[in-house]
């Protein structure tokens, strides 16, 4: 048997995989990663199937260690400070930790969220098909909560795999936007004409009242062309609620199944990565696509996601470290430290 450690999470540690499809109109929430394809990618870099549950993090992972086994491991959503007893490794690549041996992964300077994926997964009880940690209804996960200092992760695979550790281009996955694009409605028609083009000409701030259940937004005020109030119906992941307040709330992975305030537009899937990676104070801004359009970019995403495995290079022998990168990633600074 073997084990990953968790000594010190960082914050809003959980684990996650694609999520729980197919129970929304029961009135249980998807959840799932928040970047599938960083997720993707730290589970192909670890020598895992890509949709593989991985650890979720916040601002930055924490320190672990490897019990009983040394484990294949990988790092990936952003060039976060990745060091293995103080040495640093290489983001975007995988790396083998020896049991006593110390991982820690601070902050990275061009993304909120990471994940750390082990090689074989983790050996833990899927619920209603996922391992996906819904904090708020205490589903899945490990006991359906964040993850705690001296909690034990079982691996599925007992040791790291044979073969070299891989690294990936970062450059080569779908650029992260500042312009989201979105499909008008369902219920559009609640919201003047005035109030359509202030929300599609103006720009949004990302408030510090941002989860992974949604995202409030402060910007110019979105005129509705009557009440705020509708029917309660179902919520995609991006959906756009617009309250009294008349600031966009953009709903996400752990959303409500249903809502009542009428929403002007969703976020195209291939979108909502760049969100979940916007930080408090950051700014967006919205650009109506028509259905069809909406449909070919998803396809398109998909099917860019299913090549990632074809930009995998042994480590050491793709992507070059030059001195602009490492300034960049500042592996001598640690946000871990400063949380403490």
């Amino acid at each position: 048997m073997a084990d990953l450690i968790v000594v010190q999470p960082g914050p809003q540690v959980t684990i996650q995989d694609l999520g729980r499809v197919g129970w929304q109109r029961f009135g249980i929430a998807a959840a799932g990663a928040l970047d599938p394809p960083s997720l993707r990618a730290a589970n192909l870099l670890a020598g895992n199937p890509p949709g593989t549950a991985a650890v979720e993090f916040t601002l930055a992972g924490g320190e672990y260690e490897a019990e009983g086994a040394t484990l294949r491991l990988a790092v990936a959503g952003g060039d976060f400070q990745v060091t293995v007893d103080g040495e640093p490794v290489p983001p975007w690549t995988g790396f083998d930790l020896e049991p006593g041996r110390r991982l820690r992964i601070g902050a990275a300077p061009d993304a909120l969220r990471g994940y750390l994926a082990a090689g074989g997964g983790f050996a833990l009880p899927p619920r209603l098909g996922s391992l996906s940690t819904h904090v708020r209804s205490g589903l899945g996960g490990l006991d359906g909560g964040v993850l705690r200092p001296g909690d034990r992760l079982p691996l599925a695979a007992g040791a790291a795999p044979a073969g070299p550790p891989m690294t990936l281009d970062p450059q080569a996955l779908p650029p992260r936007r500042e312009i989201l694009r979105v499909v008008l409605g369902p219920q559009d028609d609640h919201f003047t004409a005035a109030g359509i083009e202030t929300f599609l000409t103006g720009a949004y701030a990302v408030t510090a009242d941002a989860d992974r259940m949604g995202y409030r937004l402060n910007g110019p005020e979105i005129e509705h062309a009557g009440g705020f109030n509708i029917i309660s119906d179902g919520i995609a992941a991006g959906s756009i609620q617009v309250p009294g307040t008349r600031q966009p709330i953009v709903l996400l992975a752990d959303r409500q199944p249903t809502g009542g305030y009428p929403k002007i537009a969703t976020v195209i899937t291939p979108d909502l990565p760049s969100l979940a990676q916007a930080r408090p104070g950051n700014t967006v801004r919205f650009q109506a696509v028509d259905p069809a359009e909406a449909v070919a970019v998803r396809r398109n995403w998909e099917a860019m996601l299913g090549r990632m495995g074809e930009w995998l290079a042994p480590a050491g022998a793709g992507r070059e470290l030059d001195s602009e990168r490492l300034l960049g990633i500042n592996l001598v600074g640690g946000v871990v430290d400063g949380l403490a």
